[in-house]
């Protein structure tokens, strides 16, 4: 049985598999596979909307996670941790929008709108898997959860 201390992990593993249906549905629309692509980018969707049910669950249960690392490493993981979280905020609309757009059949708009979703949420989904490696693998907090030692 999952616990909430697991559910970071199992982010990071939706992240991940965020970050191969999006790359893969990019590469079949470039090849005119359009089935393939709306499988991929559904598949995206399911994976994503299972990520922000776990992440909530996390986050009401346990608050914050804290960054261990000390030094350089602080102001780096902070902005990319920033910037992660405030293009999350941003695809959180533009990803029902580009696939409302699609299954209405309103190709050229999804198109139009598409080519500034994917690059961001894809953005996202890399970004998060990186604050999970740097804030619970490399530098935890030495008194949370994930702490080495």
């Amino acid at each position: 049985m999952l616990q909430i201390v697991d559910l970071p992990h199992v982010n990071a593993a939706l992240n991940g598999a965020t970050i191969v249906f999006l790359a893969a549905g990019l590469a079949f629309i470039r090849g005119g596979r359009r089935a393939e692509h709306r499988a991929c980018m559904i598949g995206a969707l399911t994976v994503s909307v299972a990520f922000l049910v776990t992440y909530l669950i996390y986050h009401f249960n346990s608050g914050l996670a804290k960054f261990g690392g000390e030094g350089i490493i602080r102001p780096i993981y902070f902005t990319l941790l920033i910037t992660h979280v405030a293009f999350a905020a941003v695809i959180t609309p533009l990803v029902p929008i580009t696939v409302y757009r699609a299954l209405k059949g309103r190709f050229e708009r999804h198109k139009r709108i598409a080519r500034w979703t994917w690059p961001l949420w894809m953005f996202v989904a890399v970004s998060g898997v990186v604050v999970y490696v740097m804030a619970v693998q490399l530098y935890p907090d030495a008194q949370g959860p994930y702490a080495h030692g």
